[in-house]
């Protein structure tokens, strides 16, 4: 099954994959629709949502990404999916914030070699930011939840939780 932007779920099912989503409270009425979406696509792929971890804005994300990766399995999740807005404002703070988020999250993602998903929103109106998160597979939470299954499946079809295993 395919979601626009091309998203493709090898065999479409991912049974028992746990994934842990952070979801920030910032722009709440964008960020429960996202994770509305989130939900949606774990639960049609038959993806686990270990839980499911508040944080205050999309800044906080990747600290909140580091501690769910350093841990220990079994409560180590095989994906991560980030979720959160940030809306262009009248100052700088819009770049340095969407900034630290992207370079912090890529940071967790390489440093663990676990897969985690971006699904923050950089818009620049409120307005934007919603008509990025309707019901349905359009919603930015949806593909990033699709994107977070897709690669832990790859991750697990070449070996790397057994290789990861036996690096440590």
């Amino acid at each position: 099954m395919a979601a626009e932007g091309g998203f493709t779920v090898p065999g479409g099912a991912a049974p028992g994959l746990r994934v842990a989503v952070l979801a920030s409270r910032f722009h709440s009425q964008v960020c429960e629709r996202l994770l509305a979406g989130c939900r949606d696509a774990l639960r049609q792929r038959g993806a686990v949502a270990a839980e499911v971890l508040r944080v205050p804005g999309a800044f906080e994300l990747p600290l909140a990404a580091r501690w769910l990766a350093d841990r220990m399995p079994p409560a180590r999740p095989e994906a991560i999916v980030a979720l959160g807005a940030v809306i262009r404002g009248e100052t700088a703070h819009f770049d340095y914030i969407s900034s630290a988020c992207v370079r912090g999250l890529a940071a967790v993602a390489r440093d663990s070699r676990l897969p985690v998903s971006l699904g923050v929103l950089t818009t620049d109106t409120l307005q934007q930011a919603l008509a990025r998160c309707p019901e349905g597979e359009d919603n930015k939470g949806y593909q990033a939840a699709l994107a977070a299954i897709e690669m832990a499946l790859l991750r697990r079809q070449q070996g790397r939780d057994q290789q990861d295993r036996d690096d440590t």
